[in-house]
């Protein structure tokens, strides 16, 4: 395309009134063919939802309850919108205006949500508007911040895009809410603060501008009035005598303003009830402005007229756009980079084709499978090592037995010093009986039954957690996929849900399993029992060098009561040892290994008879996260295409 220079674009309204001829309310443009294609651009961009993404170039026309705002906007648009008291704008309006050439008639289209209508009668832009107010505020006072999108084609206005904000309102009235006003403010300053935007302020020239809400929520967010332009309505009412003062505004002597003030003066309310027409009202508004004696001067300096201002509206928002389009194509790029990254990480979605999505699931639960199997052969599948969490939980068992030896030694020397007292029976005196300290030894021994137990269930925990963790990884855009998968594991490794509390017959539940075999050895620990070669060689390294060996020495010098603290410790001391490695030998082996294997076999009997379409479906949030992506990408690359014509 033509790069439009910027001596093109500040000559737009070279036109001066006094030498144009009077359009009586007909705006028009010698440049109308280059200022189109860069608003009908932004609207292209903002049709394809790039505004979800990026902030694009826009005017934003905002001003305090009855300001005077929807009389600019009437003389702009050369249509009748909303009036009444209180809140008028509900919803924010894109008001685009397109002028039409070779004879063609007026048309309007209103969009919002999913609803589009097109009429050709001027006369129903009131009704539609309030009808779409309502329908996404609801019928009364409230506001809504979706957008409205009203396009007015006539060869009566100018090219140009503007969006009405809701009048900012001080107090509510009747059936508002109480923050009323602080919902209007959060709603203007969500298109205000953009620096893509152009805040257009409306502000009478019958009040002290500078306690103007509208003003001074624009200069908080511009305050060096780079990006905002004043229009001071309501010339005609302003008192005698300070007229001066208007003129020292406009002139940027109070508050300046980089985009500066112009002064306008449409319908009042006397010419609205008598329904003078716009195109007679914006001659009369000429008239006004050459026969005021303060004023006059303000249409030699374009300062004045709502065709200045429509003139000077479309220059700046195309010089805007213009300005901006160099920023906005390198945003863009950023965010096809950014969105291109985002959706190389999300997993892709299942083929559609029903052969391949067969395979496809088959592929899916294999993996599963070798995953599972691999963190049961010890290797890292998850972020944390399962074997390193395993040997803490082993080492705080043995660290309990061990702990156990200084209650066991007690009991034992308390036993032996009490024997005559308490457990002699018929035997004569120095005779001892055996069963008394078998007892001793099997009544302590039962004791760490709790901790083992206990010991299990911390391991369960842990291992059924790792399991969950590869469900969740390989399955997480398959929702079905993973809860029956998490059914499985939960059942696999958890206790039945039976009144008898029985163990599966398919050998499911393997925590179970690993309890009954846990105090099956316990039960075999009853025994006290241990080869003599074991038992004397410990024995051996708790008390003096012993003669000859080991597994035939002589027994006697043994047979004193004394010495049978010593004795029964090296006893304990080989039970520690035997449960130090047997009970974390017996959860790995039922509760990792054993339910690994079951998982992986009933996740393969998944591949037969499964409803391959319901077992592949995805989640939404997946899915829709995905879809988004892709969807941006696309908008966003057409986005890219179109802004290469420009630059």
């Amino acid at each position: 395309m033509d790069q439009w220079s910027d001596e093109e674009i500040l000559s737009y309204a070279e036109e001066k009134p006094g030498k144009a001829k009077e359009m009586e309310g007909v705006f028009h443009s010698h440049l109308s063919e280059r200022v189109r294609p860069y608003l009908d651009l932004i609207d292209s961009l903002r049709l394809m939802g790039i505004d979800e993404d990026l902030a694009l170039p826009a005017i934003a026309v905002i001003g305090d309850q009855s300001s005077g705002k929807s009389s600019v906007l009437e003389a702009l648009s050369g249509v009748g919108l909303p009036r009444g008291s209180g809140i008028v704008t509900r919803c924010p309006l894109m008001l685009k205006l397109r002028k039409l050439k070779g004879g063609l008639q007026w048309k309007g289209i209103i969009s919002y949500k999913d609803k589009t209508t097109e009429f050709t009668d001027p006369s129903q832009v009131e009704e539609y508007v309030n009808a779409a107010q309502n329908d996404l505020a609801g019928e009364g006072v409230r506001i809504c911040d979706e957008l409205i999108t009203l396009e007015i084609m006539s060869p009566d206005v100018c090219d140009l895009t503007l969006i009405d904000l809701p009048g900012i309102a001080r107090v509510p009235v009747k059936g508002q809410p109480e923050d009323i006003g602080d919902q209007i403010k959060r709603l203007i300053l969500s298109y205000i603060e953009k620096s893509e935007t152009i805040n257009l302020v409306v502000v009478p020239c019958n009040v002290d501008i500078a306690t103007t809400e509208a003003l001074r929520m624009a200069q908080e967010v511009d305050p060096e009035g780079k990006r905002t332009l004043a229009i001071l309505t309501k010339p005609d009412l302003v008192d005698h005598g300070t007229e001066k003062n208007i003129l020292e505004i406009v002139h940027n002597e109070v508050i300046p303003l980089r985009k500066g003030y112009i002064v306008v003066k449409c319908r009042g309310q006397q010419q609205i009830q008598e329904r003078v027409p716009l195109a007679e009202a914006t001659k009369m508004e000429r008239d006004f402005f050459r026969q005021n004696k303060y004023f006059s001067c303000l249409l030699n300096e374009e300062k004045a007229t709502t065709q200045v201002l429509a003139t000077k509206l479309t220059q700046d928002l195309v010089g805007h756009i213009k300005n901006s389009l160099p920023t906005l194509s390198e945003q863009i790029k950023k965010e096809l980079w950014e969105s291109r990254k985002h959706l190389s990480e999300c997993v892709g979605g299942p083929p559609i084709d029903p052969h391949i999505r067969k395979t496809f699931l088959i592929d899916t639960l294999t993996q599963f499978n070798d995953k599972i199997n691999r963190l049961a052969a010890g290797e890292v599948v998850n972020d944390e090592n399962l074997f390193v969490l395993l040997r803490i939980h082993f080492q705080e068992w043995k660290d309990e037995l061990e702990n156990s030896q200084k209650t066991y030694s007690q009991v034992v020397q308390d036993v032996v010093k009490e024997y005559d007292q308490k457990h002699r029976g018929r035997e004569l005196p120095g005779f001892s009986d055996y069963k008394v300290f078998e007892m001793v030894v099997q009544k302590l021994v039962m004791i760490l039954v709790g901790p083992a137990l206990d010991t299990l269930k911390v391991i369960r925990e842990t291992v059924e957690k790792q399991f969950s963790d590869v469900s969740k990884t390989i399955f997480s855009n398959y929702p079905f996929l993973q809860c029956v998968t998490m059914n499985k594991i939960d059942k696999i490794m958890s206790y039945p849900v039976s009144s008898q509390n029985k163990i599966d017959k398919i050998q499911s539940r393997q925590e179970a399993k690993v309890e009954e075999r846990i105090r099956e050895q316990f039960e075999m620990e009853q025994l006290v029992f241990t080869q003599d070669s074991i038992y004397f060689k410990t024995l051996k390294k708790a008390t003096a060098p012993v003669e000859g060996d080991a597994s035939t020495v002589n027994c006697a010098e043994f047979d004193s009561r004394s010495k049978y603290p010593e004795m029964l410790q090296a006893y304990y001391e080989i039970v520690i040892q035997r449960l130090a490695d047997q009970i974390p030998m017996l959860i790995q082996f039922f509760l990792l290994k054993e339910s690994a294997r079951v998982l992986s076999s009933e996740m393969l009997g998944l591949m037969e008879g499964v409803d391959v379409d319901k077992a592949l479906c995805e989640g939404s949030d997946c899915s829709r996260r995905r879809n988004d992506l892709q969807s941006r990408i696309e908008r966003l690359s057409l986005a890219q295409e179109k802004l290469s014509h420009f630059l």
